[in-house]
């Protein structure tokens, strides 16, 4: 394949047992988060933590329905990622990709959204959990250092990827 060229080859690749049990889990902690959403939403005031400052503290409340974003933002996320997983053909690749390596580079772009896209399904999650437990006053601020933790873990995925990346032929 010429760098040259306006397309790439589509390949059907299916996905790898790692890539299943990811999504697994994540599928199954942001939906969890969601239930304790339902379960907990007749406990829950009418004014709830809206936002949280870099401390973990809130500084502005809203409308119980406000907690209702994380949810619709989390599956909007993980839609739109599961998309571009199917598309890995559509992925931006260093020019030196052509026919030879192209499975190569579309297993490894498709792995490493697939995994950004289930951290952030366990982020989504981790926020829905903290904000239930704020509003009903089981905790005073959101724990900042999961937030982090989880940022962190994202990043240095990406890298480790784009480093794994540089080592493909």
């Amino acid at each position: 394949m010429k760098s040259n060229l306006p397309y790439r080859p589509i390949l059907r690749l299916p996905k790898s047992k790692f890539e299943k049990i990811i999504d697994g889990l994540g599928i199954l902690l942001f939906a969890a988060a969601n239930v304790y959403l339902i379960v907990s939403w007749g406990n829950i005031p009418s004014q709830v933590p809206a936002h949280f400052n870099g401390a973990g503290e809130v500084n502005r409340w809203g409308s119980k329905y406000e907690m209702l974003i994380p949810p619709i933002i989390g599956l909007f996320l993980f839609v739109l990622m599961s998309l571009l997983e199917k598309a890995p053909h559509m992925h931006n690749y260093p020019s030196r990709i052509n026919e030879s390596n192209a499975e190569q580079f579309y297993l490894h772009s498709r792995k490493l959204a697939n995994l950004i896209k289930n951290i952030c399904l366990v982020m989504f999650a981790y926020i829905i959990v903290q904000m239930v437990r704020v509003s009903l006053g089981e905790i005073d601020s959101l724990s900042i250092w999961g937030v982090a933790i989880l940022i962190l873990v994202m990043f240095a995925s990406i890298g480790v990827g784009l480093y794994k990346q540089t080592k493909i032929k």
